[in-house]
């Protein structure tokens, strides 16, 4: 009897095939960087290769891309995975870059740590300098590759992580090498065949770009972005044996769920102040249901010489998303027939 009843259970309450395995994960509208679902988001972990993003756009704002680098003997300190560059072999910035992408290298990360930031240390610097301008306020980075160093490794959050994929994905170089299936390299050593990692980007036409990771300890880790009709995403998930298709499935569900929707119109604003006006339109992704609970918000400055009055926040959930500046245009003084006249007069004096 028990049995019928358990089966009985089953079918009238379906199961959650596509429940999400990761213990920590995340969405984000890479546009805004709001949170549309995830779970222990601020939890710290381990990160590993996940580094590389990072990494990747450190070296992308210190360094020209054609610079040429000559492997040194630092990239004898490099284990696990690599694009395998020897000692003496020259290699562009860009050219390593892609190694460290596509293929995880970590002897790529090692010598562009060393000839970037002069030292790992030296790097491991700039890579928190730039955490910190992100407001990645749960990430520390010892180095420029994700591994382990004993107890010591890079530490973040799915939600950090969020903000660090979003950051990348809207610079042009980053998002051309991320997004690259396949890329051959001659050097003055030998010519490489590199297959990006991220098999997501292969099986998901929408996939724009992402980051694997694993290590023994940190298990899988994964950072993707897709994009499919003005509406861009990233997904983050850490410890996750079904990433690739956990992060497939986020992708379709909210793909489905947002459209996009015209908050703020170019021109005119209704004020306390009359020919008031805004310089850019703004859009945001909502669901239907949130699309009516989006508030504007108006404040205004003291009032001075300047044309800038103020400005209009976007809010939802109480949470502002944008703020927009506003201007007044200046009112012409109309001048009557006799102080043209008087004016006229003035000038002929």
């Amino acid at each position: 009897m028990k049995k019928i009843i358990l089966l009985l259970l089953l079918l009238i309450i379906p199961l959650n095939t596509n429940a999400i395995s990761a213990s920590s994960y995340i969405v984000m509208d890479t546009d805004n960087n709001r949170v549309l679902e995830g779970s222990n988001i601020h939890k710290k972990s381990l990160i590993a290769s996940t580094t590389k993003i990072m990494t990747a756009m450190v070296v992308i704002n210190n360094a020209s891309l054609n610079k040429q680098i000559t492997i040194g003997n630092e990239v004898l300190k490099s284990y696990g995975s690599g694009i395998y560059i020897e000692i003496g072999e020259k290699l562009s910035v860009e050219e390593l870059l892609y190694g460290l992408l596509l293929r995880s290298g970590n002897d790529a990360a090692i010598t562009l740590a060393y000839n970037i930031g002069g030292s790992m240390d030296g790097f491991a610097i700039l890579m928190n300098e730039l955490a910190s301008s992100l407001n990645m306020k749960s990430t520390s980075f010892i180095n420029s590759s994700g591994l382990e160093d004993g107890d010591k490794a890079n530490i973040s959050t799915v939600y950090d992580m969020g903000l660090l994929s979003s950051y990348a994905i809207k610079n042009e170089i980053f998002k051309k090498i991320v997004g690259t299936k396949s890329l051959t390299v001659k050097t003055n050593y030998k010519t490489y065949i590199w297959h990006n990692k991220n098999k997501l980007l292969s099986s998901y036409k929408y996939c724009t770009g992402g980051k694997t990771g694993f290590t023994e300890k940190a298990r899988r880790t994964l950072v993707t972005t897709a994009s499919k009709n003005n509406i861009n995403l990233t997904v983050v998930t850490f410890n996750d044996g079904n990433d690739f298709q956990d992060h497939h499935d986020l992708y379709e569900k909210y793909f489905k769920l947002l459209k996009p929707y015209q908050i703020l119109f170019k021109g005119k604003i209704e004020t306390i102040y009359p020919n008031t006006y805004i310089e850019n339109d703004y859009w945001m992704n909502l669901s239907n249901k949130e699309s009516n609970k989006i508030e504007l918000s108006i404040n205004y400055y003291e009032k001075n010489i300047s044309n800038l009055i103020g400005y209009v926040e976007v809010k939802l959930d109480g949470e502002v998303y944008h703020k927009e500046n506003i201007y007044q245009k200046e009112i012409p003084v109309k001048e009557s027939f006799w102080e043209k006249l008087k004016r006229k007069l003035a000038l002929l004096w």
